[in-house]
């Protein structure tokens, strides 16, 4: 068995939902289904849990769960924990759902975003000298450039928000587009 099941009466029915949701969820982000499932398991867990507990609840392979958790420290999602009488490693998950998001938005633009400006500049540069490319393909690079650059900012200015205040922001939705000229929107 590599990963839990609808059927594995070890976990009450709402973990076990919340656990195989998160498992799909990461999959479709790119994640690997276990360290997703882990990672769920481990954020509604009360208490830190070893290897072996994390094993027994999944049904995940002992090597799949070791890997699984050095990805989860290196997102900082997880971390290791000491247990009072026990020499095993324990993990706990990080709780604080914006500290979550923001380290995995860090962890995203890191893997993504970066390695996609520094593509888009070489081509970027290499398009100017290049008497070949066209003037339409030469607007186009430079659009995608300047679109990914805007984003990297807003991802750095919205990074240094308070969560309360970026809370606020977000709540107020589309009402924002009303401070802005010709920012308002068909009801």
């Amino acid at each position: 068995m590599t990963e839990i099941t609808e059927h594995d009466a070890t976990l009450p029915p709402a973990v076990r939902a919340f656990v195989l949701h998160w498992g799909d969820m990461g999959s479709q982000w790119g994640v690997n289904r276990s360290v997703a499932q882990i990672h769920a398991l481990l954020y509604l867990s009360e208490r830190p849990l070893n290897a072996d507990e994390i094993g027994e609840k999944l049904g995940i392979a002992r090597s799949n769960i070791s890997n699984s958790l050095k990805e989860l420290v290196g997102w900082r999602l997880v971390r290791r924990v000491p247990v009072m009488g026990d020499r095993r490693d324990h993990f706990e998950a990080e709780v604080d759902l914006w500290q979550m998001l923001t380290r995995i938005a860090e962890g995203r633009k890191q893997r993504e975003i970066d390695p996609a400006v520094a593509a888009l500049e070489l081509c970027r540069a290499e398009a100017q000298g290049d008497p070949r490319i066209g003037k339409v393909a030469r607007g186009r690079i430079e659009a995608m450039y300047d679109f990914v650059k805007t984003m990297e900012k807003w991802h750095d200015e919205m990074i240094q928000v308070s969560p309360s205040r970026l809370l606020m922001l977000i709540k107020m939705g589309r009402k924002v587009l009303a401070l802005i000229p010709g920012g308002k929107t068909k009801d």
